[in-house]
């Protein structure tokens, strides 16, 4: 009983720290951090050890696959070039930087385990960036390319840690070992989440019962990662490469109310899982000082260096990449280069997060030889790149962006391609209507014409601005307040013993789905 006490607590915990955030205008996983630090002292609030088996196979995998079906598979195409510079070229120079910068300060400690140590503080956290980039708009292809660093550096970074970790602990590591592991790793992590979105997709296409794909969804990605870790291959590969396909295929996957009903869970796991995780990074720092026995200027030395490191490597690494690639003409060709604003700020959002965590409470306990080494150290420069990268570079990272005054997406543009793009939709309707005209009543079949008229001038009158309001806007703020004066008699005849709790139930729902739509249109 006191277990699950205990999740309920911390469920109900991040879920005030969100709300706080929200009320704050503040970024929530900075929030709940600080919460989490702050709660790490509180007599009688239970100290969590944070499992690293847990977050890498319980945690991280439903964050990942989530994300990987919310991202466009054409955007991320489009950004496939910067997107494997940053999740497997970035990820590599720093952990071989931080290696060397933690080997120089700790010679004791042999480079194979800073390298691991190395790979741990390497990727950026897969919910921070994004969620930050999404808070304060930036472009949708600075969005595009911040998602799928995230979603493909994990797996970089976890290989990169095994093939360091067995060489730390005295295994034979060569050339042939370390080009087999990575292509066990993640051509294992590719074919795995390839047949995963096989068969699932396959699963999904013939259940028709919504709670069933809800279901099947929770399932899907635990099955890729328990699958892919059985054959020694990455299981956040699995993920990724399963939750983009499939999201990519889910508009004629999912009937119409699974999509709904499938989304509005993915929002609620993720939001209480995203809570919960950066609750407990706070929570760790008991754990993470129980053990540290550094002197304090040294200690102080350290971490500023690596910190540094840190953030040095990722703009060291940035300019190269987005300019010197230029000189290839297949590059050059694809357009022109962006201004030095895009990668000062996709710099900036170099945030860490709960899996450089958990990857440095999975470092080996000892090295070659069962020698020890300041294993206590190195979680303690895990942890404070973590706070530090969230709580400095997420706290500035909007005014960062509002100083360099990035451009966003042309609003107007977006509303001229959707206008475009419901008018040939709403052809195309018209057309399959008018072939079936001879079935229906001709009241029918006018009142359906007339809703694709409606339709399609609504989306052309988002080209007009906001300046007044618009003949769809009037209808929808009177029909909302018509459809309160419904509910409003549906339940005094409820609560009047008129009509069964079921007529108030299908009544309701009906209701709360037209009320939906019309928020939709309004936004």
């Amino acid at each position: 009983m006191e277990p699950l006490f205990e999740v309920v607590v911390f469920l109900a915990i991040a879920t005030l720290g969100a709300a706080l955030a929200r009320k704050l205008g503040l970024l929530a996983p900075i929030v709940l951090v600080v919460v989490g630090l702050a709660l790490s002292y509180v007599p009688g609030l239970p100290h969590v050890r944070l499992d690293p088996e847990l977050v890498l196979v319980g945690i991280l995998p439903p964050l990942l696959y989530v994300a990987a079906l919310e991202t466009s598979v054409p955007a991320f195409r489009l950004a496939l070039r910067p997107i494997l510079l940053l999740a497997v070229g970035l990820v590599i120079f720093t952990a071989f930087a931080v290696g060397l910068v933690v080997h120089l300060l700790v010679p004791a400690a042999p480079f194979a385990v800073c390298l691991a140590l190395g790979a741990v503080i390497a990727p950026p956290d897969a919910v921070a960036a994004t969620a930050v980039a999404r808070r304060i708009g930036l472009p949708r292809r600075v969005v595009t390319i911040l998602e799928g660093e995230s979603l493909l550096n994990d797996a970089t970074a976890l290989v990169l840690l095994r093939v360091a970790s067995l060489a730390a602990i005295g295994s034979a590591v060569g050339v042939g070992e370390v080009g087999l592991e990575v292509l066990r790793s993640a051509g294992g992590g590719v074919l795995v989440g390839a047949l995963g979105a096989l068969v699932f997709g396959f699963l999904h296409k013939r259940i028709s019962d919504p709670l069933l794909d809800n279901a099947l969804s929770l399932i899907i990605p635990f099955a890729v990662v328990f699958a892919a870790e059985s054959i020694h291959a990455s299981g956040v590969m699995a993920v990724v490469v399963t939750g983009l396909v499939l999201g990519h295929q889910l508009p004629r996957l999912l009937s119409a109310a699974s999509r709904l009903q499938v989304g509005a869970f993915w929002r609620l796991v993720r939001f209480l899982l995203e809570g919960v995780v950066f609750l407990l990074v706070g929570l760790q720092l008991p754990e993470v000082l129980r053990d540290l026995d550094e002197p304090v200027g040294s200690l102080v030395a350290i971490t500023v260096a690596v910190l540094i490191t840190v953030f040095l490597t990722r703009f060291a690494w940035l300019f190269p990449a987005t300019y010197l690639t230029r000189l290839v003409p297949r590059v050059r060709q694809r357009g022109a280069a962006k201004e030095v604003r895009y990668p000062l700020v996709i710099g900036w959002a170099g945030m860490r997060g709960v899996v450089t965590l958990a990857g440095a409470l999975a470092l080996p306990l000892t090295v070659a030889g069962d020698q020890p080494y300041p294993r206590a150290l190195f979680i303690w420069l895990a942890f404070a790149v973590i706070v530090a990268t969230l709580v400095g570079q997420g706290a500035t990272l909007p005014a960062v962006a509002r100083r360099l005054k990035l451009p966003p997406d042309d609003p107007v543009q977006d509303a001229l391609s959707a206008a475009g793009a419901q008018q040939q939709a709403s052809r195309a309707a018209r057309e399959r209507l008018d072939a079936l005209a001879d079935t229906a009543p001709a009241p029918v079949v006018e009142r359906l014409r007339r809703l694709l008229d409606e339709r399609t001038n609504m989306a052309w009158e988002q080209l007009g601005g906001a300046a007044r309001e618009t003949p769809s806007q009037a209808y929808g703020r009177l029909r909302q307040e018509m459809i309160d004066a419904e509910r409003e008699v549906f339940r005094t005849a409820r609560d009047a013993g008129r009509i069964p709790e079921e007529v108030l139930v299908r009544a309701y729902r009906d209701l709360d789905l037209e009320e939906s739509l019309l928020r939709r249109e309004v936004d």
